[in-house]
């Protein structure tokens, strides 16, 4: 079967998937390059294969469509001849490293702190409900198929940190107030860090919570890329 129709009623469907509401209804949402279909193909992710013309990849479910709407459907600068449809993953990670995202925004902080994460043993994400969609195009594309890995949970702050002081996790907060350098900060067998919005950095109410808050020293400026001070925090505290 092959689909040339932009008014098909699956094409419609897909083209939901470029919206949040679309992509929380359907939990699901689209990957673009080859290598993300192959990572969503080996986490038992994939639903749907769309493709052009030659299919390179041994799947059952594969829909040939034509180019005019593999480029409708592609978010993607270039033209491209594959295209997944993908089940968002559900996983039930258990780990001694959590981290809690409060307010990122840039999805290209968000996907390389993800990728970041799967490398150092932070298997459990909780990000606020405030945060960039983590499957959206820009954001799937930095995790570079991390996010087929982890287990990320949209949930309030506030309760989550609750939680996670009842079950023994340590919270460490990340700020230039009232903080220890990381080189002082003493690990723990359960550790649970908060990263705050690129601009505002974690809210008020969150840091009144921790069991203390840490700072990256450095020579010649205040702060760094949340992306980049969450990558030094998790190498310097991986389980």
């Amino acid at each position: 079967m092959k689909i040339e129709s932009l008014t098909n009623s699956k094409v419609k469907k897909w083209m939901k998937l470029h919206s949040k509401k679309g992509r929380d209804d359907a939990s699901q949402f689209l990957v673009e390059e080859q290598h993300l279909i192959e990572e969503a193909l080996a986490n038992n992710a994939l639903e749907t294969l769309l493709y052009v013309d030659k299919n390179v990849f041994d799947f059952k479910d594969s829909i040939q469509v034509s180019q005019a709407i593999m480029d409708k459907l592609s978010k993607h600068v270039s033209t491209i001849h594959y295209l997944g449809v993908v089940n968002k993953p559900i996983l039930q990670h258990t780990s001694n490293r959590i981290l809690l995202l409060d307010g990122i925004q840039d999805p290209g902080n968000m996907g390389t702190i993800l990728r970041t994460a799967i490398s150092f043993g932070f298997k459990k994400i909780y990000a606020s409900k405030d945060c960039v969609d983590v499957y959206n195009e820009k954001c799937i594309r930095a995790t570079q198929g991390a996010i087929f890995k982890l287990d990320i949970i949209y949930q309030d702050l506030n309760e989550v940190v609750k939680s996670l002081k009842e079950e023994g996790y340590t919270l460490v907060g990340t700020s230039l107030k009232q903080a220890i350098p990381l080189k002082e900060l003493k690990q723990q067998e359960k550790m649970a860090f908060i990263f705050g919005n690129e601009g505002n950095g974690v809210r008020d109410s969150l840091l009144k919570m921790t069991d203390c808050n840490v700072k990256i020293e450095m020579e010649a400026f205040e702060s760094l890329n949340v992306a980049i001070a969450a990558g030094i925090l998790m190498y310097e505290c991986r389980g």
